[in-house]
């Protein structure tokens, strides 16, 4: 047997152990990797998923440790990952949309766009990838673009609420608010409390001065949220415009008293004191935004500088 093993590539005994425990201790990483990540312990999971895709070209240990670095904020590893499985498996269209986000996530939109042109030509019917084109050519200010695909996307998915809200932010950018507004509708039709439509909707409400119909958008956002920082900045905003000083001061005032580690909304009080007249209280507020975050030393009078 030792000769004809020798003449038709048989191993060695000692050969063939080794690799029956390479195996073994492969998919013991692998699995340990694998569950560590499902109960959250990122770092434990990276380190077993690591050894085991040091041990085994693996389209499934390398999808899951991509996953783990993006938790993790570990972009660029993720994105080498994702590169080493697009090489594996070029067909893999989840991975290379894993991919596009992450691209995207690190702004390179030239790299999305490509991303997603190999994912059309695999699947021409596949409304992310159009969805992450548009993104990334609003990332590359190619507005109209952006606009055409994401109505592809939106044509081969009815439903696709992200589409729905880039759009109709893309839109309002371009001061199309009647279209902007029809495709917030459209979002609040199937979710009425769908929080970025409902402050898109407020912030183009009243821009076109129906003020009503803001104040409702953000009241709604604040009983869907109370911790939704940007509806109290909004109506704050608002009521300084109208000059509601004293009403934009008790916004400001209740948010801090959800969130009072939150400087923005003392910066904002103070400037609003300072326009109602409220040196004293405005000087506090600044004193306060300083303490929060030391480098934003700028008080709304000068009196701090950075």
């Amino acid at each position: 047997m030792g000769l004809l093993s020798a003449l038709f590539g048989g191993g060695k005994p000692e050969e063939n152990q080794q690799e029956k425990q390479e195996q073994k201790n492969f998919e013991i990483l692998k699995y340990d990797g694998i569950r560590a990540r499902n109960m959250n312990q990122l770092a434990y999971a990276a380190k077993c998923l690591e050894q085991a895709a040091a041990l085994r070209d693996d389209a499934e240990t390398l999808q899951f440790l991509a996953d783990v670095y993006i938790k993790m904020n570990r972009m660029p590893d993720a994105r080498i990952v994702l590169d080493k499985l697009k090489a594996l498996e070029p067909g893999n269209v989840r991975a290379l949309l894993t991919l596009a986000h992450v691209c995207y996530m690190q702004e390179d939109y030239e790299g999305v766009k490509a991303v997603c042109q190999q994912v059309i030509g695999q699947d021409a019917d596949n409304a992310e990838a159009y969805y992450l084109a548009a993104k990334a050519e609003y990332g590359l200010r190619n507005d109209l673009q952006a606009i055409v695909l994401s109505t592809k996307a939106l044509a081969l998915n009815e439903g696709f609420i992200p589409a729905y809200q880039f759009r109709a932010e893309v839109l309002w950018k371009m001061r199309q608010a009647k279209e902007a507004l029809e495709d917030l509708d459209r979002i609040l039709a199937s979710n009425p409390e769908e929080e970025e439509a409902l402050l898109l909707k407020g912030t183009i409400e009243a821009a076109q001065g129906n003020a009503g119909e803001a104040y409702a958008c953000i009241d709604k956002v604040t009983e869907v949220n109370p911790f939704n920082e940007k509806a109290y900045l909004l109506k704050g905003g608002m009521l300084c415009e109208e000059k509601a000083f004293g009403k934009a001061i008790e916004v400001y005032t209740e948010a801090l008293e959800l969130m009072p580690g939150h400087a923005v909304f003392y910066q904002e009080r103070g400037r609003v004191r300072l326009l109602a007249g409220d040196k004293d209280g405005s000087v506090e507020d600044m004193k306060k935004v300083i303490e929060l975050n030391p480098e934003s030393g700028q008080h709304i009078n000068g009196e701090f500088k950075n």
